[in-house]
């Protein structure tokens, strides 16, 4: 990492360009909190159609926030400088729905025939969390958020089909309902909790070991609070082995010149 680099200081320009030269490649919550964060997929344009798909019958999960031009590496919607093949500090590359490196650049990687698609980050209401008075325990301790896969389907399109992915917030009762109240102004961005309370209902069996992201403790007095994470369409993935797809790594986020407020539906 490069020391003249303050993350927790940095403006959108100065964080997109540390991760484009390579001197951040960690998770994205807390960077540039006023600037909307975005999960990325990008698949083969036979495919496009059938994901987009899936997004709209997902839209909680997978809340699409712009999608490229094939073989474009641009997002002009989301930041005139958007270059998608070295804007995320670290990305994963699939084939036939296998794991097989996590680079910090995919220069050369890109294929003509590569569509973009940008889904909405949790990371973009946590700043309006935070606007709010509550104290998220992952940010205060430098962490990425905990993920976890649970026992709820998600519609299947075409060969996309798997479980649905949780973000989880530790928050005490009175939190919860704050937090409700303030995420459920941002649909473009999961908006409102899937659930709260006993993860077991939803196929958690442990939240002391996360399936992504690190895990955080959560207090006696304290509720554990489940949020749609776009983490869900890289399990699709792993699902439909589609030859060739490249992900951003959990955490390491695409982060846009939109500002949060304007996601805010009300």
């Amino acid at each position: 990492m490069s020391s003249s680099f303050n993350p927790h200081a940095a403006s959108v320009a100065e964080a997109r360009a540390a991760i484009r030269r390579g001197a951040w490649t960690a998770h994205t919550s807390g960077l540039a909190r006023d600037h909307v964060q975005g999960n990325v997929v990008i698949l083969p344009k036979a495919l496009a159609d059938d994901f987009l798909r899936y997004c709209q019958r997902n839209p909680k999960p997978c809340p699409v926030l712009a999608v490229s031009e094939p073989g474009d590496p641009r997002l002009p919607t989301l930041g005139e400088d958007i270059d998608i093949r070295s804007d995320v500090p670290r990305y994963r590359v699939w084939r036939h729905g296998e794991l097989v490196e996590e680079p910090t650049d995919i220069a050369v990687l890109w294929r003509d025939d590569l569509v973009t698609f940008v889904i909405g980050c949790s990371f973009s209401f946590e700043q309006a969390l935070l606007d709010a008075g509550l104290s998220l325990r992952h940010i205060d301790q430098s962490r990425n958020v905990a993920m976890f896969r649970t026992n709820i389907a998600t519609v299947p399109a075409g060969p996309f089909h798997g479980p649905l992915v949780v973000s989880m917030r530790p928050l005490r009762a009175s939190e919860t309902i704050r937090a409700i109240q303030v995420t459920s102004r941002f649909p473009d961005v999961h908006g409102a909790p899937v659930h709260v309370g006993d993860p077991a209902l939803i196929g958690i069996a442990d939240l002391s070991r996360p399936d992504y992201g690190d895990a955080v403790d959560v207090l006696p007095d304290e509720l554990p609070v489940f949020w749609a994470c776009g983490v869900t369409p890289q399990a699709a993935i792993a699902q439909a082995r589609p030859e060739f797809c490249i992900t951003h790594a959990p955490g390491a986020m695409l982060i846009t010149d939109l500002l949060n407020h304007q996601l805010a539906s009300f």
